[in-house]
């Protein structure tokens, strides 16, 4: 239920995109900026958005450019993070900067994120809602690159704090979502407790997504994962496990190690394991997403809340 209502609003994002984003001269600059778009994607940020649209009495089809602003952020986001990872593939496809080279690529992101703000500037809102909104995506386009600049940092340090951790996540990762939730809100007139409500449910909903996913790289074997199990740990991310097990003394010989082998992988895992930093993190991460369903309590029930909680849960059920 909860999939099948998330896909039918993803549906209508879909749909906007060519309407606003067409394909015109230069075309092949268009076509690197639909790239990503176009390979489809699940859209959890700007369903999200709707969602809250909805849960506060707005009318989402009158926000479809607003959604639209907020993936178009994040894909700015993926093709920049994919250039510095050198990454090759995304979402089944080629990189934007492999297929297209990376100056071109980068062209395309700043005009993906240029886009976003022009895009937004169509919702049917009212004007003052939606410089509110435009000052919400801005600061928060910005939280991101802060966030992906302290994830770069902890990877030289080895005094990386849970504290420090969090706010790095809530950065780089649950703040869009948040944005996206508030978004939804503010457009649709809600008053500001109930917006706040809703940016808390994202932030934390967020970071607990963020936490999970960690865990999943460690627990999840590699035929269900789709990648080598424990990646994190060879290019020595400072997650919450690691960060954890570091503070009680853990030594993790392959953390760091770019030619570790699977048995290295596999003592590290164990180490994690009996340490209990697995369950540490995976406690946290249900600690946060449990904290957020409860900043809804205060929006009055409806159908769209019980998604956004159903969408909370579907979060961190996931295997891979």
């Amino acid at each position: 239920m909860i999939e099948e209502a998330l896909q039918k609003r993803a549906k209508l994002v879909d749909e906007a995109i060519p309407k606003f984003l067409p394909i015109t001269p230069p075309e092949e600059l268009y076509r690197a900026m639909r790239h990503l778009l176009d390979a489809g994607g699940k859209r959890l940020r700007p369903t999200a958005l709707l969602l809250a649209a909805e849960a506060v009495g707005g009318k989402p089809e009158n926000l479809l450019p607003a959604a639209l602003a907020v993936e178009l952020v994040h894909n700015f986001t993926l093709v920049h993070d994919d250039i510095m990872d050198e990454a090759d593939i995304r979402r089944g496809l080629t990189t934007v900067h492999k297929k297209w080279g990376t100056p071109r690529a980068i062209i395309s992101g700043d005009v993906l994120f240029s886009k976003a703000f022009e895009i937004l500037s169509c919702a049917k809102s009212e004007p003052l809602q939606i410089v509110e909104s435009i000052e919400l995506l801005s600061k928060t386009s910005a939280d991101i690159c802060e966030g992906q600049w302290m994830d770069m940092d902890f990877a030289t340090r080895k005094d990386v704090t849970e504290q420090e951790y969090i706010r790095m996540v809530e950065k780089k990762t649950a703040v869009l979502f948040a944005a996206a939730l508030k978004m939804g809100a503010i457009l649709s007139g809600a008053n500001r407790d109930v917006a706040r409500a809703l940016w808390d449910f994202g932030c934390r909903t967020g970071v607990g997504f963020q936490i999970y996913d960690d865990v999943i790289d460690l627990i999840t074997p590699e035929e269900i994962l789709g990648k080598a199990q424990g990646g994190d740990i060879i290019e020595g991310k400072r997650t919450l496990i690691i960060i954890h097990a570091l503070s009680k003394g853990v030594t993790i010989e392959a953390l760091g190690k770019n030619n570790a082998t699977k048995s290295e992988v596999s003592a590290a895992l164990m180490a994690l394991k009996e340490s209990g930093s697995i369950d540490y993190a995976m406690n946290k991460a249900l600690s946060s997403v449990e904290g957020g369903k409860s900043a809804l309590g205060m929006l009055p029930d409806s159908e769209a809340k019980k998604i956004l909680v159903g969408l909370a849960d579907f979060m961190i059920a996931r295997k891979y």
